[in-house]
């Protein structure tokens, strides 16, 4: 037993002192990726934030070209689906962001774990064989700072009825992997109250965030829950808009990244994704995009005013099989018809 444990040890001691060394892979997959020179990236992050991730991987990796298909979520699983049955598919790393869909589709995917596998949140993880969370987004309260002195604090605090009159900029629950996922944090972290108690402030209602973060800028609506990585680049702009961390928790989603089976640019793939995988490369998204970072004491959006952040991962169970049902009620309790 002994002999066994210390072997086990070994083993881990030994992984994570590959992964330091070459933090990025080794020398010959280096070597490999520059003779393909190419990668293909389908993403449903904004284009802004990929181009962003992808001149920090070619400053490291200047040999590398990364062509970037950007597509909103619905849209980009129907074009992956549709490529991979015709036997088209192009993609030679696809990003996603609903894991429930990805968990119906691992047989697309290659074997693929990065070197710094270990160093992930086991919550964030979709598949720790083929799908890793290269992109993990936030949600806050953003607030219009030149026409609301008191900002809502807390979650709670949007249930006021101070801000009734279309005052809150609310996504759809069903606009994707992220905003189901605030409302499953919504319902089981603050109750099922919660969504008809918002709803009754008579809420704007947008089918994504970036519109809703636009309506808050522009004064059309003055307060709403949206993502840290849509607010904080526009107030870095110079918008009238910032972000505030509840004490209630902050629900993570973390999107699933991997290779499919068919692509062309194999070493490329692990390359880029070994990179924005590393903690180099979830410091350019977190940094420069405000995004977050599924790593163990992963860095944080310095625009934030962060002292006791309360990280939320979902269950998967949770957000596979409830996602359905509890979208459609919270589509009644919203008086919203798809």
């Amino acid at each position: 037993m002994r002999i066994l444990l210390a072997l086990c040890v070994g083993i881990l001691l030994s992984g994570r002192t590959m992964a330091q060394d070459h933090p990025f892979g080794p020398p010959d997959l280096i070597d490999k990726a520059r003779a393909e020179g190419k990668l293909i990236l389908y993403t449903v992050n904004f284009t802004e934030t990929e181009q962003l991730w992808i001149t920090g991987f070619n400053r490291r990796f200047p040999f590398i070209k990364v062509d970037l298909l950007r597509a909103p979520g619905g849209q980009l699983i129907t074009r992956i689906r549709t490529e991979a049955a015709s036997g088209k598919l192009l993609a030679d790393v696809i990003d996603y962001s609903d894991r429930g869909h990805l968990l119906t589709m691992l047989d697309m995917y290659q074997d693929y774990r990065p070197p710094n596998a270990a160093d992930f949140d086991p919550a964030a993880v979709t598949d720790q064989n083929k799908l890793w969370p290269r992109t993990t987004t936030g949600w806050c309260i953003a607030h219009n700072t030149a026409l609301v002195d008191d900002p809502p604090r807390s979650w709670r605090d949007l249930t006021n009825p101070k801000w009734k009159g279309k005052q809150i900029a609310q996504v759809i629950a069903g606009g994707g992997g992220p905003t189901w996922n605030r409302a499953l944090f919504e319902r089981q972290v603050l109750g099922e109250d919660y969504w008809a108690a918002v709803a009754a402030n008579d809420t704007l209602l947008f089918p994504s965030g970036a519109p809703a973060t636009d309506s808050i800028i522009r004064g059309e609506t003055k307060v709403g829950a949206q993502q840290t990585n849509i607010v904080i680049p526009r107030q870095k702009e110079g918008a009238p808009v910032a972000c505030i961390i509840p004490p209630e928790g902050v629900p993570l989603t973390s999107y699933g990244a991997g290779i499919p089976k068919t692509a062309t640019n194999v070493n490329a793939a692990r390359l880029f994704l070994n990179w924005t995988l590393s903690r180099e490369g979830q410091e350019v998204f977190v940094r420069e995009a405000a995004g977050f970072s599924a790593l163990i004491n992963g860095p944080v959006p310095d625009a934030l005013d962060i002292k006791a952040m309360k990280p939320w991962f979902p269950k998967m169970e949770d957000y596979i099989n409830l996602q359905a049902a509890w979208v459609d009620q919270w589509n009644k309790a919203n008086n919203y018809r798809q």
